[in-house]
């Protein structure tokens, strides 16, 4: 019989899957691997919250861990995992030197949930109001880092295709390296958007997203800027529901019930609140990844008006469910088509089914990132001697992050 596998997460923050696409992503991955008999310990250096998730109803074992603190190395070294896995290229930073030195057999894995410099790049392109070029990346301070990371791992997930290929093509990362994954779902039938509130039975507009990320409240801004006026002349009597968590003050400031925007705040339970809305609206003009809120909206049969940025790598070429939109006019306009016209709506909801089960699958893709991983557990060894440049940056990473941290714990001791 083989001994259980361990696999350590280091996360950036304890998982809150109610409050981010981030922390659904990862309890699909802790599902995954608990599924195919590892046995898991997720360590962070964040604080405890309200809303983070029990792993141990998980089967998950919990620890806390400190930045730049030589405990780490204790506690890597008793607990000897086969597999560590980081939530992101920061985490890697922070803590890869310390699990190569400790444990270097060790697999290293990173999930970078979405590209930060593609996001970032993008931000800075909208700031200064202009076009994005793939080639701005190459200047951007984040990218050295992240691709530095990325080089050093084993193995990365990448969410979306997009990414994949900007990888490739951009930043030349070998394909070896590298592992798509997106969000990972149960397939659907016609008779799942049967048991869902009909037409009828629902009303309103709505968006969700987490306030800590810059997209999200840029999105609401817009919104309410200039696509919400433009429906709500045409539809007097609408409604807009903004639901995200970490709303800040000037998020709520937004709050205008007379002219129908309300600013809910944090959304108890995200998949009622989309099942009971008519419309979701996404006009995300930068932003990275995929985004979780819109293929939730396809679970919950719900139809959305989304952007170019916000459709990016989510439906291959296949038909949107609702209307991608990049212009306030036309978006204002297939929101109240949608919005009104039942048949659009529910042809418009049939769509999410391809798509999801096309797209998300979560037993195609779970069989694959297990069988992957098994396969370079057998021989890390050769996997590693083919990636040169991710040696020789952790050479040049032991030395120089390695005695950085070294000094600031040694300044912290003397503090």
């Amino acid at each position: 019989m083989n001994p259980t596998k361990k696999l350590l997460i280091i996360g950036f923050v304890w998982p809150e899957p109610n409050s981010s696409a981030a922390g659904g992503r990862m309890m699909q991955l802790i599902s995954i691997f608990r599924e195919n008999g590892f046995e898991i310990t997720f360590a962070s250096a964040a604080q405890d919250s309200d809303f983070m998730v029990d792993l141990s109803e998980f089967d998950v074992e919990r620890k806390s861990i400190e930045l730049n603190n030589s405990s780490f190395d204790n506690f890597i070294i008793e607990l000897d995992p086969d597999v560590v896995l980081f939530d992101r290229f920061m985490i890697e930073e922070q803590f890869g030197w310390r699990v190569a030195e400790n444990c270097p057999k060790a697999l290293r894995l990173l999930d970078t949930e979405d590209l930060h410099c593609l996001r970032m790049a993008r931000q800075k392109a909208f700031k200064e109001n202009r076009t994005f070029e793939l080639t701005d990346l190459l200047s951007e301070e984040v990218a050295k880092r992240e691709i530095a990371s990325i080089l050093r791992c084993d193995l990365n997930y990448i969410i979306s295709e997009f990414e994949m290929k900007v990888l490739k093509d951009v930043f030349k990362i070998d394909s070896g390296l590298l592992q798509y994954l997106p969000f990972l779902v149960e397939e659907i039938t016609e008779k799942h958007l049967l048991k869902l509130p009909s037409f009828e039975d629902r009303q309103h507009f709505v968006f969700i997203g987490n306030f800590l990320h810059e997209p999200n409240w840029n999105t609401v801004q817009y919104l309410k800027e200039a696509i919400w006026p433009l429906i709500k002349k045409d539809l007097p009597e609408a409604v807009l529901e903004i639901y995200g968590a970490y709303p800040s003050q000037k998020v709520l400031q937004l709050h205008q019930p007379k002219n129908g925007f309300f600013i809910m705040g944090r959304a108890v339970d995200a998949n009622e609140i989309i099942k009971k809305s008519r419309v979701v609206l996404a006009p995300i003009r930068f932003g990275a990844g995929l985004k979780g809120k819109l293929l939730e909206a396809m679970q919950c049969g719900t139809p959305s008006v989304t952007s170019t940025i916000g459709s990016e790598a989510m439906h291959e070429n296949l038909p949107w469910n609702g209307f991608i939109e990049d212009t306030p006019d036309e978006f204002a306009k297939k929101a109240i088509s949608l919005y009104q016209d039942e048949n659009l709506w529910k042809q418009s909801q049939k769509k999410a089914i391809a798509i999801i089960n096309e797209c998300y699958s979560k037993d195609k893709y779970s069989e694959e990132l297990i069988n992957r991983v098994n396969s370079l557990l057998n021989d890390s060894e050769t996997h590693r001697l083919h990636n040169f440049m991710g040696s020789l940056l952790q050479h040049h990473t032991l030395k120089s992050t390695k005695y950085m941290a070294k000094w600031i714990e040694a300044k912290n001791k003397n503090l």
